[in-house]
């Protein structure tokens, strides 16, 4: 049987979670997952008792499931508390502060060369000049900072003289028996940013092909204003991309009219700059080619946009890039994504497939959730909430207490054990400094040596105590930690 990119996410990590692991390592576990499935694994991550090392290139996902942030920028490591928008927020405000220091560092070295060059070849002020060019050559050096290459949008809009792009009426289309799309009808206007989201293959790039008038319906009608035009990001459009044909040349085939600067202008956005604009098509990379079939939209006077999981291939500055534009575009946005943080972000309309349907919402994405939500996730929490009675709270209450008590007593007595030979020790150690005072005074430097081993030998044993029972507190936070996640979802932990 072949499982869909989220059940082969769920398996592989329940394979993982047979081990009893205490660390995850996942490398960009949301590609090829649909929105349910982020969903689900967002929740199940947040509640994993364990430590997670994640990779991913969706900032929304990272947000809600990181504490920490490491990341790589300038060639440099760097870990902070918080998630992405936090660290880059701190980055912009380090680099302010550097580039400050840089300006006035050159504002004073300029004034230090300008005291030397007027004063070195006079006799008077020869010395002063000497110690001022030692000064310079003491400063310390502020390099500025290169440029961070990361794309930068910009769609062109063809002037619209409308306020409606399209209407959708009575849309039917299916294969034989399997029936994708029934009585579809909607309408785009002017600015709308209409989202069409479901789970994988319900039909959700159809709908984006038929109105593109790649596909031709079964039954109903698209009708589109005469003075439309499209720019089309499709998954299958890459393959139509000329592989003998060079970066520059497939940006070109868009517009003819196109001067070459614009051309290069384009190519360095999507980041093909210099001979990387030269290079042919056949020997890129799947990333390089969608950032070529982009570079082409953007080549293109449109005032309707067609894009389909467009974010794909980008990286977190370049989706803001993306996010940002796409916002202040004049024209409409029909896209399809299972970024939940682009849906929050751009999305005011929704086509949904779900339910075995497919239907229109107008709304924001959390409207949407909190007045029909997911049909998985509601009948999850009609599972939860049927199957367990009273009698099964109470009886999974006396469980938790249970293997709290057992796995915590032996803990929580070794504990009070220690801080009971602490004390002890302490004790001790006060009674052996009077007895080293009272030898000093009779001048006995035998005994003296004594109580000076025997209170370096106590203050061995008060630090190891310490770091005994520093490790045995953290054991136990951990291993409470891990109880109330695997007894929270079925009721209130304290």
């Amino acid at each position: 049987t072949k499982f869909s990119g989220g059940y082969q996410v769920r398996i592989n990590l329940a394979k993982s979670l047979l081990q009893d692991p205490n660390l995850l390592l996942l490398d960009e576990p949301t590609n090829y997952l649909d929105i349910v499935s982020m969903r689900w694994l967002k929740n199940f991550l947040r509640s994993f008792p364990g430590e997670l090392i994640l990779i991913t290139h969706d900032r929304d996902f990272m947000n809600q499931v990181c504490t920490h942030t490491l990341g790589i920028h300038r060639q440099k490591l760097r870990k902070i508390k918080g998630g992405t928008d936090k660290f880059l927020e701190k980055i912009r405000e380090e680099e302010e502060v550097y580039e400050n220091a840089r300006l006035n560092q050159e504002k004073k070295k300029k004034q230090i060369e300008n005291f030397v060059n007027k004063f070195r070849a006079k006799a008077r002020q020869a010395s002063l000049a000497s110690s001022r060019m030692k000064m310079l050559e003491k400063m310390e050096e502020f390099n500025k900072l290169s440029t961070v290459n990361s794309m930068n949008f910009k769609f062109k809009f063809q002037k619209f003289p409308a306020k409606k792009y399209f209407s959708v009426e009575d849309l039917r289309f299916g294969y034989d028996s399997d029936m994708l799309i029934e009585d579809l009808s909607f309408e785009l206007f002017k600015k709308d940013r209409m989202a069409i989201i479901g789970k994988n293959g319900k039909g959700k790039s159809t709908l984006l092909n038929l109105i593109a008038k790649e596909l031709s319906p079964n039954a109903g009608e698209i009708k589109q204003h005469p003075l439309l035009e499209v720019g089309y990001f499709g998954q299958t459009n890459i393959s139509r991309l000329n592989s003998k044909s060079t970066v520059e040349d497939e940006i070109k085939s868009t517009d003819p009219y196109l001067s070459l600067t614009d051309v290069r202008t384009i190519c360095g956005t999507m980041m093909f700059s210099g001979d990387d604009a030269k290079k042919k098509v056949e020997i890129l990379s799947g990333g390089e080619k969608s950032r070529v079939l982009l570079g082409k939209i953007l080549a293109k006077p449109c005032n309707l946009l067609l894009l389909d999981e467009p974010t794909n291939h980008l990286d977190q500055e370049s989706v803001e890039s993306l996010c940002k534009e796409l916002d202040e575009f004049e024209g409409g946005v029909v896209f399809v994504t299972h970024s939940e943080g682009m849906l929050r972000e751009l999305a005011n309309k929704f086509i949904v497939f779900h339910r075995d349907k497919v239907e229109l919402f107008i709304g924001t994405y959390d409207q949407f959730l909190e007045k029909i939500g997911w049909e998985e996730e509601i009948e999850e929490k009609k599972v939860v909430t049927t199957k367990i009675t009273q009698k099964d709270l109470r009886r999974m209450k006396a469980e938790y207490q249970n293997e709290k008590s057992k796995r915590l007593t032996p803990l929580n007595k070794r504990k009070d054990k220690i801080e009971n030979d602490i004390m002890i020790f302490e004790e001790q150690l006060e009674q052996n400094t009077k007895g080293m005072i009272k030898a000093s005074e009779e001048g006995n430097g035998d005994l003296i040596q004594d109580l000076s081993r025997d209170a370096k030998e106590l203050e061995s044993k008060i630090e190891t105590g310490f770091t005994e029972l520093e490790n045995l507190e953290e054991e136990i936070q951990a291993i409470e930690k891990k109880l109330k996640a695997q007894f929270s979802m079925i009721f209130p932990v304290q």
